[in-house]
């Protein structure tokens, strides 16, 4: 299948590590044109070196990117226009807010949330509109959370502020099909990723249980009994920004191998 990204200009943001590297290696692997951003500069001049050694020709371009600072977010896309004339298609991405229950999150915390999953997402999208309306095309996918579907007891501050993107996403499918932008969502199960190694070392304190056992329970609840793997998240994430996906506009997919529920 083609899938139409040769010579696309994707940009994928927190794509240093975790999901965001497996979606920026992904596009570079369908011939896309990727712009990297992140805040550690270390860690995205590694990313970039990673993926040039597995595809040789790739073409990339690096900036750093803060995704809870406004101006660092005019700054990215502002150098991506400029440095390679386009913007094809936008992955809104960052790193997931602080755990925590109710009552233990105040209002630094609520504010940082904040800051960081529901407003990034808004100046990321808001920051590439006009570029996306003047040719007349453009495709934008969220990384969310299995949160936005089935609300985790400990990740309050994810369940309501990726919810709020979600809803963002569909309510700007809508307004903006007339311009030819698509956008979507992608919501991840169990990935094996230091954000999930994070959560576990976090609860295997609070449950008082090993790091297997930890991982058991969460195999146990997976019907295809296994974590994840970036590259699967990768795939699934370019599919739905590519030429394939043409006529898929305001949708949220799961990845998550069987483990929610939920029927809608």
């Amino acid at each position: 299948m083609d899938l139409e990204l040769k010579d696309k200009v994707i940009m994928v943001a927190a794509s240093s590590k975790g999901l965001g590297l497996g979606i920026a290696r992904q596009a570079a692997l369908e011939g896309a044109v990727v712009s990297m951003g992140s805040r550690k500069e270390e860690n995205l001049l590694a990313a970039r070196e990673s993926i040039r050694q597995e595809v040789a020709g790739a073409r990339l371009f690096t900036h750093k990117l803060d995704v809870a600072e406004a101006s660092s977010i005019k700054l990215w896309v502002e150098a991506t226009i400029s440095e390679l004339g386009a913007v094809d298609a936008l992955v809104v991405n960052g790193g997931g807010p602080a755990a925590g229950k109710f009552d233990e999150l105040d209002d630094s915390a609520w504010l940082e949330g904040y800051a960081n999953t529901l407003m990034s997402a808004v100046r990321l999208i808001r920051a590439v509109l006009p570029h996306m309306r003047q040719q007349k095309s453009g495709s934008i996918l969220t990384v969310t959370s299995s949160s936005v579907k089935e609300p985790i007891d400990n990740l309050l501050l994810s369940n309501v502020y990726r919810s709020g993107v979600t809803s963002l996403v569909k309510s700007l499918s809508i307004q903006e099909a007339r311009h030819g932008i698509r956008l979507n969502n992608l919501v991840p199960g169990f990935f094996d990723t230091e954000r999930l190694r994070e959560l576990n070392r976090r609860n295997s304190n609070e449950w008082n249980l090993e790091l297997d056992e930890v991982r058991n329970m969460h195999f146990n609840s997976i019907p295809m009994g296994r974590y994840g793997e970036i590259d699967e998240f990768g795939k699934a994430a370019i599919f739905l920004l590519s030429g394939a996906a043409s006529y898929v506009t305001g949708e949220t997919f799961i990845i998550d191998g069987g483990k929610m529920r939920t029927v809608w």
